[in-house]
């Protein structure tokens, strides 16, 4: 009777154990595979924007997108953007401009940014302030039609519609939302000749901004974002050749220490923020993802990586130690006193990492995208194919 029982326990223990197992693998296979996002949408400014501006605006003109695309291609870059290298490592189509109505195809999300676009709404046009009226609650706005146009299209219309259209089960709460915007609120106080003070000030305001719109996405459904900080404003040839005051006292890397300062205010506010929307939307997984780092790494380390002087602007005219000229800009003809000057492409943009002094080249983006894939420079840790695992984290 005795080795009965011990037999039935002994068996009885090997089940337990090979359940456990089981829901050990189960739970490791499980955190192992990535999320399959289905789609992407983003919202941002310039460093993001795939053609909402020049769909309104004047369109960028060669040699913007020599270096992929072969044509201007929306994108204020000679190629593809951090977002286009996202995207395609998710195995997503690379995202259309919401705005961009001819021949695009929105089935595997959609993009909302818009260059020289900012949290803060602006006052007056872009003629006068020099900044896109599509601003992020605007974005919002035109993400909420998207969601309600497209359903009812794709579900009442059908036809073509349902080739060019998510499905309706992907549309929302299994795609992944991505945030890149505030540089041009910060520049914005800046080149109006603040302080870095004075710009600080207003930064709980665009945390209030940008946290009611994730809130937005939030209650229509979305559940995981990916939010990326704010870029090194200091190491951009504009922002020095604008602001020489603030430009004077320079770091190893040749940028401004005072310019910089605000944007690292600004991504400690957003950590914060991004923490307090986690407790807040405990059902939505947040990933902060570090990408002043990634481009300041690039910045000091430009050389050592195989890129020329991160300063040198690519695409300019002017000469200088910036060959930056804001009158000049990258594609544009002047005449002065009868000779056409030119804002040209330099021969090899992939040795370069400013493309025309505001943007960075398609090899720049690229380099941030692979310091930041992998989630190094993540709140949490987390590679960007399995963002949708930092629920509660």
């Amino acid at each position: 009777m005795a080795s009965a029982r011990r037999c039935t326990t002994m068996a009885t223990n090997k089940l337990i154990m090979f359940v456990v197992m089981l829901v050990v693998l189960q739970r490791v296979r499980s955190d192992d595979s990535p999320c399959d996002f289905p789609a992407i949408f983003n919202l941002g400014d310039s460093y993001s924007d795939t053609g909402a501006f020049p769909a309104l605006f004047p369109a960028v003109q060669p040699p913007y997108g020599r270096t992929f695309f072969g044509m201007p291609a929306g994108r204020q870059s000679d190629g593809r953007l951090t977002i286009d290298f996202m995207a395609q490592s998710l195995g997503l189509r690379y995202l259309n401009a919401y705005l961009d109505s001819l021949g695009s195809n929105f089935t595997q999300g959609a993009n909302f940014a818009s260059a020289a676009g900012t949290i803060r709404r602006v006052n007056g046009s872009l003629w006068t302030s020099g900044y896109s009226p599509i601003s992020l609650d605007v974005q919002i706005w035109q993400f909420q039609q998207f969601i309600n146009r497209s359903q009812f299209v794709y579900n009442n219309i059908g036809g073509v519609y349902r080739e060019i259209l998510p499905k309706p089960e992907h549309l929302v709460s299994k795609a992944l939302y991505t945030f890149d915007i505030g540089a041009n609120d910060l520049a914005m106080g800046y080149l109006d000749n603040m302080t870095t003070e004075q710009v600080e000030a207003y930064v709980p305001d665009l945390m209030e901004r940008l946290a009611s719109a994730i809130q937005t996405v939030y209650d229509l459904g979305g559940r995981y974002f990916w939010v990326h900080n704010t870029g090194t404003l200091g190491c951009l040839p504009y922002a020095l050749a604008y602001r020489p005051d603030l430009a004077t006292e320079k770091d190893s890397a040749g940028c401004s220490v005072a310019l910089n300062a605000g944007p690292r205010f600004f991504n400690a506010r957003l950590k914060e923020t991004v923490a307090r929307l986690r407790v807040a939307l405990p059902e939505a997984a947040f990933t902060y993802v570090d990408v002043y780092t990634a481009m300041y790494r690039l910045m000091s380390e430009a050389k050592k990586i195989g890129f020329g002087d991160p300063l040198r602007v690519c695409c300019g005219y002017g000469g200088g130690e910036y060959n930056f000229d804001k009158d000049i800009g990258c594609g544009v003809k002047v005449e002065v006193n009868g000779t056409v000057m030119e804002g040209k492409s330099c021969e090899d943009p992939s040795r370069s990492v400013s493309w025309d002094g505001v943007h960075l080249t398609e090899a720049a983006y690229k380099f941030i995208f692979d310091q930041i894939v992998e989630g190094a420079l993540s709140d949490p840790p987390v590679p960007l194919r399995r963002a949708c695992q930092t629920k509660g984290q």
